[in-house]
């Protein structure tokens, strides 16, 4: 046997945590390059990322999961759902704690039921927002959470013990080859990240509850006719009320317009060519709580 091919190590690790504790933009960060959307919007994580970390001796999959939250809607049931059933298949868990935010009882609920056969690490995001004092008090907080092998204090942002957190879990995992080909960073297709783009730009300045009424599907990405260049990218918009429609065009269509330009810049970085995007918004009422509406719409 290839001493060297029988000491790599390779596996599946979830990031779990109540909303907006900065799982995804630890997952970017970990990843190198960007395969989550981020918003400072609770609940922006609506479908399971997978982002490919590798270093020598070992390559991670990294499973950015929902937030786990008290759901109000049918949508918020199933995403609570695909998150027990991530964190039953993966090789190590990474509790996500903000450390400018106290431990509450949705975090002791979360670190309570997370299973014990494989190893628990609890990273405590945003280690920039706050002042050493306050990280050792949150630190110690944390401390008496059982379960966890260790604790690692991490900023996604300045990139503090980034890569201290990436090769513990390196350590952590069971010996295999690599689970996905050189070069691959996330396992997505094209549609659905252009669709989270589009979301992501949407997402920008929206208040209340409203960015929770929002869903994006990509209707067509096909290449334009000669003698133009690049990709046709036809996507809709979903609100859930006519009021909500409104406020996602803007007076004179000035918000679409700029959600349009938002996404297309970072769309045609994703894609690496030209892109025509045509945005349209929709009202698909209550689709958050109708099961054919979520089924049409992937969940």
């Amino acid at each position: 046997m290839n001493t060297i091919a029988s000491e790599h190590r390779s596996g599946f690790v979830a990031l779990v945590g109540r909303p907006n504790t900065g799982k995804s933009t630890l997952t970017n960060a970990m990843v190198g390059t960007k395969v989550a959307i981020t918003s400072s919007r609770p609940q922006t994580t609506r479908r399971t990322i997978r982002g490919i970390v590798r270093r020598r001796g070992f390559q991670i999959v990294l499973v950015d999961t929902p937030g786990l939250h008290r759901p109000r809607t049918l949508l918020g049931e199933r995403l609570n759902a695909v998150v027990s059933g991530e964190i039953d298949e993966v090789d190590a868990i990474v509790l996500c704690l903000p450390a400018d935010e106290a431990i509450g009882p949705g975090d002791r609920f979360i670190a309570a039921h997370l299973p014990a056969r494989v190893p628990r690490i609890a990273a405590v995001t945003k280690a920039d927002s706050v002042r050493r004092e306050a990280m050792v008090v949150k630190l110690a907080g944390v401390a008496q959470l059982d379960g966890f092998t260790d604790i690692v204090p991490v900023s996604a942002v300045t990139g503090y013990q980034v890569e201290e957190l990436v090769t513990l879990l390196g350590e952590r995992m069971p010996h295999g080859p690599d689970l996905y080909p050189d070069g691959e960073v996330s396992d997505q297709p094209p549609e659905l990240m252009v669709a989270e783009l589009v979301r992501e730009a949407a997402l920008e300045g929206l208040r209340d509850e409203m960015p929770h009424s929002v869903a994006v599907e990509v209707e067509e990405m096909v290449p334009r006719e000669e003698p133009h260049r690049g990709l046709a990218v036809r996507v809709t918009v979903y609100v859930e009320r006519s009021s909500q429609k409104g406020i996602m065009i803007g007076k004179g269509g000035a918000r679409l317009k700029t959600v349009g330009i938002r996404a297309r810049r970072e769309i045609e970085a994703l894609l690496a060519e030209r892109v025509y995007l045509d945005l349209h918004v929709k009202v698909a009422k209550d689709w958050q709580s109708d099961p054919k509406q979520l089924a049409r719409l992937g969940f």
